[in-house]
Order: C-alpha cells, then sequence, then structure tokens
C-alpha cells in the first residue's frame, strides 16, 4: 500500500536518489548529485513539511518539493520512480499539495514533450501562463570586472521579462552554494561555478547593443570553466532568443510554466 506524507526526515540522499530514477528517461535525463540537488531545491525555498512523498514500505516511490515564498508556493520537481508509475502517485501527490499548501498560488514548470504531466495539471486546474525556452552555451574566453557577490538592486531596471521562480532575485537570497557576480554599471551576469547556472544576465537599455552582453556571456563561461545553463527565458522575448542564437548558444528543452489559484 502506498502511503502518502510530507517529506518531513527524509534525507537527501534518499530524495536524490528517487529524483534520478524518476527522471532517468527524460529528454535530458536526471544524473544529479546529492549537493546539487540540495542546493537546487534549498534555493528554491524548500519546505520539507510541505513537502509530500509517496512511500512503498520504506522506499520513497514518489515525490513533490514544494516551496514556499509569502503567499506562493513552487512545486520544484514531482516524479515518481519507474516501477511505481501508471498507479495514480502523481495525482495523489498533487492533490495533496493543493489541499494542504498555505498559499494564494501554485507554480510549476513542465517540459513541453511531457504531455502525461501537462495533462494531469491541466486535470487539476493548472493554466499555462507562458512558454520557456531553455539554452546551453559554451564560450570562449574574456575577462569583465567581478563584484562580490552582491546583486545590484537596480538590475530589476534592466530586466525584459518577469524572472521564473528559479531565477528570481528571492531565490539567489536564498542560495546556500556560492555564485559570482561579473560586470560593472553597464550590465551584470550571475553565474554559479559549481554547475554553470546562468540565473540572470541583464544589461542597461542605453548601453544595449554594444556587445556587453556577448562579453558577459563568454566571461561567465570563461570563469566556470564548464557549458552555461541558461534557463526559463520566455517565449515571447524573440529579441533574447536571437541575441543568444548569435553569441551560439543551442536550445535544449522548452518548457510550460503553469500556475493554480489555491
Amino acid at each position: 500500500m502506498i502511503d502518502i506524507r510530507p517529506l518531513i526526515s527524509v534525507d537527501f540522499e534518499t530524495m536524490t536518489a528517487a529524483f534520478n530514477d524518476a527522471f532517468s528517461d527524460y529528454d535530458i535525463p536526471a544524473k544529479y548529485t546529492t549537493d546539487y540537488l540540495t542546493n537546487l531545491v534549498l534555493r528554491r525555498g524548500y519546505r520539507p513539511e510541505l513537502a509530500v512523498g509517496a512511500f512503498d514500505g520504506d522506499r520513497l516511490a514518489g515525490f513533490v518539493f514544494n516551496c514556499l515564498d509569502a503567499e506562493e508556493a513552487y512545486n520544484s520537481g514531482t516524479g515518481v520512480v519507474i516501477s511505481h508509475r501508471r498507479q495514480g502517485i502523481a495525482r495523489r501527490l498533487m492533490q495533496r499539495s493543493i489541499e494542504t499548501l498555505p498559499a494564494k498560488r501554485y507554480i510549476l514548470e513542465v517540459i513541453e514533450t511531457n504531455h502525461r504531466a501537462a495533462s494531469l495539471y491541466w486535470q487539476l486546474g493548472f493554466v499555462e501562463t507562458r512558454r520557456l525556452q531553455c539554452w546551453s552555451y559554451v564560450g570562449h574566453g574574456c575577462a569583465v570586472p567581478r563584484h562580490d557577490a552582491v546583486v545590484p538592486y537596480t538590475i530589476e531596471s534592466c530586466f525584459d521579462m518577469p524572472p521564473s521562480w528559479q531565477n528570481s532575485l528571492a531565490s539567489l537570497r536564498r542560495a546556500r552554494e556560492p555564485f559570482d557576480v561579473l560586470g560593472d554599471e553597464r550590465g551584470y551576469v550571475v553565474v554559479f561555478p559549481s554547475n554553470g547556472d546562468v540565473p540572470l544576465l541583464a544589461v542597461r537599455r542605453d548601453m544595449r547593443r554594444q556587445g556587453i552582453g556577448r562579453d558577459l556571456l563568454r566571461a561567465a563561461a570563461n570563469h566556470v570553466g564548464k557549458p552555461l545553463r541558461i534557463m526559463n527565458i520566455d517565449d515571447s522575448q524573440t529579441g533574447i532568443a536571437a541575441f543568444l542564437e548569435r553569441c551560439g548558444a543551442q536550445r535544449t528543452v522548452r518548457q510550460i510554466e503553469m500556475v493554480r489559484t489555491l
């Protein structure tokens, strides 16, 4: 019998093993380390007492990693291990989340090609808010000034779109793993050296079309010495997509951002 209960006292090693199993056959298979998953969900506001798991005896067979920030909740990952699929576990986990989350809005993202999951979310009352593109970038060296992990408050005035949950300034403030800020008063890029994640890249509007964004992207890749992951670029921002293409970045997957009122 499958028991649905909060993930309180479930260690991150157990969660990582279940996560990697559940996402092993996706478009981009998961091969996360425990440290990576831990830092990822904590940055997004993970709350174990609000997260829910499906337990088959002592085994974690399914999960929803719920996060909270004020009156909004975020689903940082829903998965069911391969051996326990097609038993309605994902629906039960999501229904429990919807019933118990102390929030007014519940936000999630689902890979566009994951039709089964997207269908479940629509059935549960989620509505699509936007489509998001994910990119990978391998660049060549370029040096720009580095700041001491302080994101300037003025950076928001440079945004062309509202950041997704995982790329928000609130998520950066929650980050436990170190990140670096490269740039100057003209523009900034934020990059996590441990994994190449780039949650923010912004150039002042009056300083654009001067190659600053390209230099920032190249500098970030040079700084971390690995490919960059640029997640959740709003589909409607065709100018950003064109910029990334000109820089040589490659599209990886597309996601659907969905929201449900609670």
